[in-house]
């Protein structure tokens, strides 16, 4: 029997708790911490530019305040916290003292009146999911404790990084030699072929007729054939009997109804503003059947972009011309919209970001709007190119078509669709 008394073994105990778990800490807290590429977007998306504009000019080394001992601008200074505990928990926003203090749940409310007061609802919603999904960080450890010297920043050459592959301009390849010669049917099936051998594998044998129409008639019109069609398919023995199906098939309206809804995924379309309120957009079908029609009328693609994006600025021929353009400009009217928001200014700058990011994604794959706070990290896209982009898209009123009330407090002025490029409605 052990004759120690309990009160000192207890705190031996717990010491030793206390000793491994400082230990664990320290380890984990030593390994490099590996974010998604998508929880890396959400912080510089979402959280960062609210910190810099919020919160750094109290709360950062930069600025030389660090009211409470809080400092925000490093991963682990918001982590740490300061007098009045952590200030992000991760996994555990209820206790992430940053959280408690921008819900305005306690004595301290943040950020102060002279900063804009509380912060929107999506705004605090997006701070909670940010820390339930462990506070993904991508910044650098504390400032503050550091004793090296910092680095200066190494200047970007821009000429240099526009030299990567994706941004040159594509050059016609000659179609490489295979072994098969009878197989290809046209150049692109000799690329096909040509990575087919390099690992040691062999094409497929050609489809019978019944599953070749199937398999034509999901891939353009997402339907299956009916059986009068299929049987009638299967008795034309003519050369040019799958090819005359594909003109059908390309030329009945449900390819278009079949082959936009892609195009309306990039688009970012939905019938409502989602976000804090969620409105109808009462003319946001206009726009989805302008994208059917120009799948099904084969509107080249250039001209297809232009209608999207400036279609209020192109000539027309007639007044029906001229709402077919406007509809066009739904790409940049419809989209997520907090429509709680009490700044103008605020609210404005948020539809031109949404804006920045459909146009940047959707027609050059790039995801520009990282360069809102900051240039891009991985693309050569310096700040000055996003914010001379928004100095463009924030010349246009955009009338998304929400009516007043119902919480409502960012109508557009006046009724129309969906964007005009001038101050008079």
């Amino acid at each position: 029997m052990n004759n120690t008394p309990i009160l000192p073994r207890l705190c031996r105990a717990v010491l030793a708790i206390l000793t491994v778990a400082a230990l664990t800490q320290r380890v984990s807290a030593a390994k490099p911490v590996k974010y998604t590429p998508e929880q890396i977007e959400f912080f510089e998306k979402k959280i960062r530019p609210v910190l810099v504009d919020k919160c750094y000019d109290c709360h950062s080394e930069e600025s030389g305040k660090m009211k409470g001992d809080l400092v925000l601008d490093s991963r682990d200074g918001i982590r740490t916290g300061g007098e009045r505990g952590p200030g992000i928990v991760p996994f555990k926003p209820d206790d992430s003292f940053v959280i408690l203090a921008i819900r305005q749940e306690g004595r301290l409310a943040m950020p102060p009146e002279k900063k804009g007061g509380r912060l929107p609802d999506e705004v605090i919603a997006d701070f909670e999911k940010w820390v339930s999904m462990g506070a993904p960080d991508p910044r650098d450890g504390s400032k503050v404790t550091s004793t090296e010297p910092s680095k200066p920043e190494k200047p970007v050459d821009w000429d240099k990084e526009r030299e990567f592959w994706a941004f040159q301009k594509p050059q016609q390849r000659p179609a490489p030699p295979v072994s098969a010669q009878k197989w290809p049917r046209t150049e692109v099936d000799r690329f096909v072929l040509a990575k087919l051998e390099e690992k040691g594998l062999k094409p497929v044998a050609d489809a019978d007729k019944r599953t070749l129409a199937r398999r034509v008639f999901y891939d353009l019109t997402g339907l299956p054939p009916t059986q009068e069609r299929l049987d009638a398919f299967l008795r034309d023995r003519s050369d040019n009997a799958f090819e005359k199906l594909v003109d059908e098939l390309l030329d009945s309206p449900q390819f278009g109804e079949q082959w936009g809804r892609n195009w309306l995924d990039v688009a970012r379309y939905g019938e409502s503003t989602g976000l804090d309120r969620n409105l109808n957009y009462p003319y946001a079908w206009k726009y989805r059947d302008y994208v059917i029609r120009s799948f099904n009328s084969d509107k080249p693609y250039d001209r297809f972009i232009q209608e999207q994006v400036a279609g209020d600025l192109l000539s027309y021929q007639d007044q029906a011309e001229r709402d077919e353009l406007l509809v066009a400009t739904g790409f940049l009217a419809i989209g997520p919209k907090g429509l709680n928001e009490t700044r103008p200014k605020y609210s404005k700058f948020q539809v031109v970001d949404d804006q920045i990011d459909a146009t940047t994604r959707g027609f050059l794959g790039l995801t520009a709007s990282c360069a809102r706070c900051h240039d891009h990290k991985f693309d050569p896209i310096p700040t000055r190119d996003y914010h001379a982009l928004a100095g463009i898209f924030s010349s246009t009123d955009t009338l998304y078509g929400t009516v007043g009330g119902r919480g409502n407090r960012r109508p557009t002025r006046c009724w129309g669709w969906p964007v005009i490029r001038t101050a008079r409605c």
